[in-house]
């Protein structure tokens, strides 16, 4: 091992980050009543975060480190690094890098993050001002390479299994960006085309994060593909949890601006499923949808309101449920442990969360 680096259905009852801003908030609505797991699991978090904020702010160089810093500062769910270390949980939880793989996964996530608020000219993220509206598009792009230049550093001191699934989940995630680019092809089902989206955006990291931690403990082989097509499902229904939240939920609540999808023209699912229906209602919907971002004020605060009365929130609701169906069909192939019974409540969770 080489030497240490030290750096950092009816539609749900959705939660918003403002109910749980630190890095423990999941977990402890989880409900697993096994304290001595759920002890090690928050120092392992700590640890985790104390790594992952000196790597996120590593540069010599006070203004880069104010850029790359920005975010991993304003807090967050820290999803990816708890995937981790339930992964670990597998194999031998206390091997060396297992902290490292969980900042691993924290950074690529939050180099995603950069550059999405670049693609979707958001304003703020996490409750503070996005990077781009603070340095400017050219400085976050650069900001959102620097921390995911920094993931592939540590990898390597993992070795080649880490470098590998970093650099297959960071491709998926561009590609999965890309495909929301240029939109479905001609002849594509525009469900499928989200579909395939998400699996690059949100799902590949999820599954990267379990996968990471579980190799890293040296898990069974079984367990590792168990985890990982947990990760693909799971992360599907986060995505379409996300989008859910985006049009229910004010400014205020999520510190993220609200129905900043439809700001952007990003094709959410209840987008999707609302241009695609035929219901007799939605007609002025479909319209405002079919004329693209709605970035006069008027027109996307209609669209708001309507959405609250279209049928497609709920329908997305419904896809979502049946992937959580699935990620929990998924964990019966993992033995009774407490990090199992953490995953079936991360499903429970996220059919009312945030992201």
């Amino acid at each position: 091992m080489k030497a240490r680096q030290t750096c950092e259905a009816p539609l749900p009852q959705l939660i918003s980050d403002a109910e749980h801003p630190d890095s423990h908030g999941i977990l402890n609505r989880l409900e697993l009543s096994a304290p001595d797991f759920e002890h090690r699991i928050h120092r392992a978090l700590d640890t985790a975060e104390q790594e992952l904020q000196s790597c996120a702010q590593g540069s010599a160089d006070p203004r880069i480190a104010a850029l790359t810093g920005h975010l991993a500062a304003a807090g967050g769910k820290r999803l990816r690094p708890l995937l981790v270390l339930l992964g670990a949980e597998f194999g031998d939880p206390a091997r060396e890098g297992i902290a490292r793989a969980a900042v691993i996964a924290e950074l690529v996530h939050l180099s995603s993050l950069y550059h999405d608020d670049v693609m979707d000219a958001a304003r703020t993220r996490h409750g503070v001002p996005s990077a781009n509206a603070r340095w400017g598009q050219r400085a976050a792009v650069l900001g959102g390479d620097w921390l995911l230049a920094r993931s592939v550093q540590l990898a390597a001191d993992l070795g080649a299994a880490a470098v590998h699934l970093n650099a297959q989940a960071a491709a998926r995630l561009v590609a999965g960006q890309l495909r929301e680019l240029t939109g479905p092809a001609p002849d594509e089902d525009p469900v499928e085309h989200y579909l395939r989206v998400a699996l690059g955006k949100t799902a590949a990291l999820l599954s990267m994060s379990l996968g990471l931690g579980a190799v890293q403990a040296e898990a069974p082989a079984p367990c590792v593909a168990a985890l990982t097509e947990f990760g693909e499902h799971i992360g599907i229904a986060f995505q379409i949890a996300d989008d859910l939240l985006d049009l229910a939920s004010p400014t205020e609540v999520t510190g993220k601006e609200q129905g900043k999808d439809l700001l952007a023209g990003v094709p959410s699912l209840p987008v999707v499923l609302a241009l695609a229906g035929d219901e007799p209602g939605d007609e002025e919907l479909r319209a405002l949808l079919a004329a693209g971002p709605t970035s006069d004020p008027a027109a996307h605060r209609r669209a708001l309101e309507l959405f609250g009365r279209s049928p497609a929130p709920a329908r997305a609701a419904s896809v979502m449920y049946e992937r959580l169906d699935r990620a929990r069909d998924t964990l019966t192939a993992l033995p009774p442990l407490a990090a199992r019974r953490a995953l079936h409540g991360l499903c429970d969770f996220v059919g009312r969360r945030s992201a």
